[in-house]
């Protein structure tokens, strides 16, 4: 099948139906279902750097991806605002990847069978991270406000939107980890609303760790999704949590971001890309164990979108000395790659 009429047909799947199909657990019959689940997903590409997504080495490095067992790819970039504060995000003229480049790695996923989550990210450029976004409760004038950043965001966001229509792509993801807007109900509501104005994929929004149940809107989204960074002995005290939320919703929920570097220290404190520890291969791999024992044993939980894939790939007789979340060449990468494959299996 094309990557357009996968998308397509992932698209035009009625989400009812989709939920009234049986599983292959017991139990999970009334599980609400996403087209395509489960997503057995990496994500690719991050930070969408200019000139990286368009080479021989990227498309090496997605081929390597779709060799593991995933059937879902989020390809991710990020626009970048100068500081928290800052209502413009300049998304078109920026370090972050261009038009030709994002439908290009499209098509190239199509191509090997994936389906696609388009996720354009903001990102502030002096390294305030994303969820420090922030502005007055109310309007003042003279002072940058919740009305001119969400307009600016809106043009980003809807950008993503026409291309991941053209595109065929599955789904689309209109925020990252944005705890600060988090509260914005009514915008968010609005900027939804025009997203389905021009775009009849699945749309989802991916919280932040720990704020499953702090979102208000969730019914404006197809798709529920969160950052999954939880520590290797916190899983099944989240997992409560989260069900719940997943329950009143009705909603199809899957982690949008999971994963651990492949360093000492790192299961306790996986969301902590800085923490100082030795490479280890070892410490990742029992935190994947401990997460799709954990994911797998909830049937609600339709899948994992993990983090991450470089278009960059470092050689693979160098994964052993690599401490960043990418399992190539490294034992939880043959462990994601068996994992994933029964879980499509299974269903």
């Amino acid at each position: 099948m094309s990557g357009a009429a996968m998308g397509g047909a992932a698209m035009g799947t009625d989400m009812a139906s989709a939920g009234a199909t049986s599983g292959a657990e017991a139990g999970d019959a009334d599980v609400p279902r996403i087209p395509g689940d489960p997503v057995c997903g990496m994500t690719w590409g991050w930070v969408g750097t200019r000139g990286t997504w368009a080479t021989p080495e990227a498309a090496d490095s997605m081929r390597l991806m779709a060799q593991h067992g995933v059937t879902w790819t989020a390809l991710a970039y990020a626009a970048e605002q100068a500081t928290a504060f800052s209502t413009d995000i300049p998304f078109d003229d920026g370090p972050q990847v261009g038009y030709d480049e994002i439908v290009g790695a499209i098509r190239a996923a199509h191509a090997l069978g994936l389906r696609v989550c388009l996720k354009p990210v903001v990102n502030v450029a002096d390294g305030t991270w994303r969820a420090h976004i922030g502005f007055f409760d109310w309007d003042v004038p003279g002072e940058p406000s919740w009305t001119e950043w969400f307009a600016s965001y809106r043009r980003f966001i809807l950008h993503a939107a026409r291309i991941a229509e053209a595109e065929g792509c599955a789904m689309l993801c209109v925020g990252c980890e944005m705890v600060r807007a988090d509260s914005r109900e009514a915008e968010w509501r609005a900027l939804i609303a025009e997203v389905r104005a021009v775009y009849s994929g699945l749309v989802t929004y991916n919280c932040d760790k720990y704020q499953e149940h702090r979102i208000t809107w969730w019914d404006a989204v197809d798709v529920i999704s969160s950052s999954g960074y939880y520590p290797i002995d916190g899983w099944e005290a989240q997992l409560d949590r989260i069900e719940a939320v997943v329950e009143a919703s009705g909603k199809p929920f899957f982690f949008m971001e999971a994963g651990c570097p492949s360093r000492t220290g790192s299961a306790a404190r996986p969301n902590d890309w800085t923490l100082p520890g030795a490479p280890s291969g070892e410490e990742q791999l029992s935190y994947y164990e401990a997460m799709f024992d954990a994911v797998r044993a909830r049937p609600w939980v339709r899948g994992l979108m993990l983090w991450d894939w470089p278009a960059r790939l470092y050689p693979e007789q160098d994964a052993v000395a690599n401490d960043d979340y990418c399992p190539f060449g490294k034992p939880a990468g043959e462990l994601m790659a068996a994992r994933y494959r029964d879980w499509s299996a299974r269903g």
